[in-house]
Parts: C-alpha cells; structure tokens; sequence
C-alpha cells in the first residue's frame, strides 16, 4: 500500500472536480426484502426478479491509478460505504465550509438499482457504497484522471459528477438533468437493513 498522509477536506478547493471511481454499486440493493418494505394487502404478491449482484471489491487498484494519474491533485478522496455518495460529499462541504455542485445525470447508476430505489422511495444517493470512492480533484488533471480511471478493471464508468464550489457555503446541491435543483444532505437513520 502506499505510504501517502490522508489528505484533510480542507485541501479541497472552489472549482475542484467531484469524481466517481465508477457507477454507483449499492450492495445493499440486492439483498433487500421487498415483503419486509411492502405491507398489507401486496405482501407476499409481489414476486421480485433483478439480475443485481453485490460487486464490492478492494479499491487500492483504482487508487492507485488515480494517484499515478494525478498525484498531488488528488485533493480529497472518502469511501461512501455509510451513508452513500449524499453523506460523504455532506461532511465534505461540513468540514471545509465549501459548497458542492453535482449533476444527477452524470452519476452512473444501473437502471436495476434506480428502479428498485423508485419502488421503495429511497434516493439512490443515500445507499451503502462498497468498494467505491469518490475523490475531489485539481480541474488540471480531473480529465486525464478520469480516463485512468476507465481504462482499469471496475473503472469502466468512472465519472466527473460535479464541483467544489465558493457558495452554496456548505451545501451540496444537486442539479437534475432538467434543470431543477435540490439539496442533498447526511443519511438520517438506516434506509435498509444492515448486512455488513
């Protein structure tokens, strides 16, 4: 493993790219009783098919190529395993006192896994994200990183989401493909049952 002091969140920047390591890979998805979610008259009806398997994986490979890649550009990096991409891009802005623009269309997530979040009313930016990350870095090389990125095993869909901004002073706003807006905070309480 490398030897490299963790990088504080004050070392993000206004104008600083949020990335993906890769689509959003909610391990808890799969595993959810939809008869524990759906009460009443349905329970037990509702027959359930996706073809979702949890894809956790060790994410030093990835790391790796994202610091070879950008090296001291790298300004932020967390793993969104509690709370999902929302809370960890939450204590971002918390702790540096910067805000955070993010575009809901450029977040890879699988069809299976929005579908699912739609029919139990979860927002699929909540969700427990194993074996993910997502880094703050230099707009310099946020491109060249991010093509890195796509060219290692599981960083296929690797993504510029959005950007650390001035204002909205620690908020993170997210942008709809069109063109509304809504503010995204910290996971309160537990959408899903834990399995980890």
């Amino acid at each position: 493993m490398r030897e490299r002091d963790a990088e504080p969140a004050d070392g993000a920047r206004p104008r600083d790219r949020l990335r993906r390591d890769a689509r959003l890979r909610q391990p808890g998805v799969p595993a959810v009783d939809l008869g524990a979610k759906l009460d009443g008259e349905f329970r037990g009806q509702v027959e359930f098919e996706t073809s979702l398997r949890s894809d956790t994986r060790a994410v030093l490979p990835l790391v790796d190529r994202l610091l070879d890649a950008a090296g001291a550009g790298v300004r932020w990096m967390r793993d969104p395993t509690r709370g999902g991409v929302a809370t960890a891009l939450s204590e971002l802005v918390r702790d540096t006192g910067l805000g955070a623009v993010i575009h809901e269309d450029r977040i890879p997530i699988r069809d299976e896994v929005r579908g699912i979040c739609e029919l139990l009313g979860l927002d699929p930016l909540h969700i427990a994200n194993e074996g993910q990350f997502i880094a703050v870095v230099d707009p310099a090389v946020a491109e060249a990183a991010r093509e890195a990125l796509r060219r290692t095993p599981g960083g296929e869909a690797a993504a510029i989401i959005g950007e650390v901004r001035a204002v909205p002073a620690r908020a993170v706003i997210a942008m709809s493909p069109h063109g509304g807006a809504r503010a995204i905070d910290m996971l309160v309480g537990d959408p899903l049952p834990r399995i980890c």
